[in-house]
């Protein structure tokens, strides 16, 4: 796939500012788009946009085609008239600066069950465009619906506790439920269809704004999710649904005891006999919602972790390896070039870079790793190639001000010596070496423009909570920002034959309780 020299953001739509407690696809996303436009980036880069489960984690989702109901806009469904003034009534006040997803997720499902029950007051089940939406989605949606549905009849509960019945999928059993809870079964697929409808218009207004979208494929699937439980055979599972082998990467450097991430392992062989006919599902339906995918932890289509089920870290394991160049020859062949960017961090051995570069995929270099070593860092500016994505710092990182407050003082000095800076403004300078290296792509989590500490970090990677939390206000993209950006990017070279307008600020106002 050709890559054009640009330069781009990581925000994950949860951000955005608004009225209801977490970052959605109203009003407040189009200003971004505006304000991405104007800055000269031409990449915005999200997080996965799954509906979450268990410790709010966009990489732990309920669904690998489905997409997160509380993103949904209750904005954008007043304005279609399936919400009325009235209905926000009793909404709360929220926290500006942070998702409270203890008080902003039974909010969000409040107002949602106030649209749907208004949508079928008004016949819209029976409407085309339902219909359509349930029809071209029918391969995940429906197992989806029923997953959900089953999950809340049974408090919450993962799949395999659920009785016997539903949880080995016997059809009777299904339908009679089906025919039962008929309403809660349309109500997550009402919660889709918004969904999709909301996000296809806002990818629109992106690419008509010249702005492309890099979504994200985890590698792994969470273990109660409507994918394992309705497809148990490509997994390593044993007959009461339970996992034999879970996934992980084991013991170094940063972690003694490695790192134990639980989710069930790929019966490969099954997937390439199948003709990985679920994985070209999964990516079709991610590039329904965004242009180029981040492929998680690509290290794992060379070889993966392989942990015994039960085992309390990851220390005890072996190594197992993946068909990954038959997986790839499969997407070349479905989707043509690869709109892939491999996520080759971590300890990467030369079977994980041959793969990547037989297939020319850009490859990604974080600059925080690269100060506690020298001159020959691969992490560092001046050693990178043209076919990588090169960061400041992800979402997994500290941010890039948080870093350097932090780092030891030998770490800080290489650092402000190499990017000639005087600490000041440090995730500023960091920003620049990043833009001015010969990476192909150049990207920055917000917190860094705006040049915010660890408080409005997204991810600690091993807590299970307080995570995924961060928010800007509408003060923070202002038009010298945005002028400061596109300077960067002018000087860089990073901006493509596309226009550029000025960035105007707009209040939005919303319905008041």
């Amino acid at each position: 796939m050709k890559h054009i020299r640009t330069s781009g953001i990581i925000l994950h739509p949860t951000s955005f500012p608004g009225p209801d407690g977490i970052g959605d696809l109203g009003p407040q996303a189009y200003a971004w788009i505006d304000f991405l436009e104007s800055s000269g980036c031409t990449i915005w880069q999200t997080l996965p946009l799954g509906p979450t489960g268990y410790g709010d984690s966009p990489y732990q989702c309920f669904s690998a085609s489905a997409g997160n109901p509380y993103l949904v806009s209750p904005t954008l469904l007043l304005d279609e008239g399936y919400l009325s003034p009235e209905d926000f009534f009793d909404r709360p006040a929220f926290p500006l600066r942070q998702v409270d997803f203890g008080a902003a997720i039974p909010w969000k499902l409040k107002i949602l069950r106030r649209a749907y029950n208004n949508f079928v007051e008004k016949g819209g089940l029976l409407t085309d465009e339902f219909q359509a939406f349930c029809d071209e989605n029918k391969r995940w949606l429906d197992d989806y619906a029923m997953f959900m549905a089953l999950k809340e009849s049974n408090g919450g509960a993962a799949w395999q506790s659920w009785q016997s019945e539903y949880k080995k999928r016997q059809p009777e059993a299904l339908e009679a439920f089906a025919a039962e809870n008929s309403g809660e079964i349309n109500f997550h697929k009402f919660m889709q269809f918004c969904f999709f409808k909301q996000w296809n218009n806002l990818m629109n207004y992106a690419h008509e704004k010249g702005i492309k979208i890099i979504g994200d494929i985890p590698i792994f699937v969470s273990m109660d999710s409507s994918d394992v439980w309705s497809n148990p055979e490509l997994f390593y599972l044993d007959d009461e649904g339970n996992p034999t082998v879970v996934a992980g990467v084991p013991p170094d450097y940063f972690s003694p005891t490695g790192q134990l991430w639980g989710n069930p392992l790929y019966r490969w062989p099954k997937h390439q006999e199948l003709g990985f006919s679920w994985w070209m599902d999964r990516i079709r339906a991610t590039l329904k919602v965004c242009d180029l995918i981040r492929l998680d932890h690509f290290r794992g289509f060379s070889g993966y972790w392989e942990v015994p089920a039960g085992n309390p870290t990851a220390e005890f394991g072996r190594w197992v390896e993946c068909p990954g160049d038959a997986f790839l020859q499969k997407v070349q062949e479905t989707f043509g070039d690869l709109p892939i960017i491999a996520e080759d961090l971590g300890e990467i051995s030369q079977d994980v870079s041959d793969l990547r570069l037989k297939y020319e995929l850009p490859g990604m270099k974080i600059l925080q790793f690269s100060f506690g070593s020298d001159a020959s860092d691969p992490f560092l500016p001046c050693n990178y190639e043209k076919n990588f994505v090169a960061y400041t710092g992800t979402h997994d990182n500290e941010t890039t001000a948080g870093w350097f407050a932090n780092a030891d003082q030998k770490s800080r000095n290489f650092a402000m010596r190499y990017l000639n800076s005087n600490g000041e403004h440090f995730a500023w300078d960091a920003i620049r070496g990043v833009w001015q290296s010969v990476a192909v792509y150049s990207i920055a989590p917000l917190q860094d423009f705006l040049e915010l500490g660890n408080e409005a970090r997204m991810n600690f990677p091993g807590r299970m909570f307080g995570n995924w939390a961060f928010r800007y206000i509408n003060s923070d993209l202002t038009p010298d920002l945005a002028f400061r950006i596109l300077d960067l990017n002018r000087t860089y070279n990073r901006i493509p034959e596309i226009s550029v307008k000025s960035f105007v600020p707009v209040e939005i106002h919303y319905e008041k309780p």
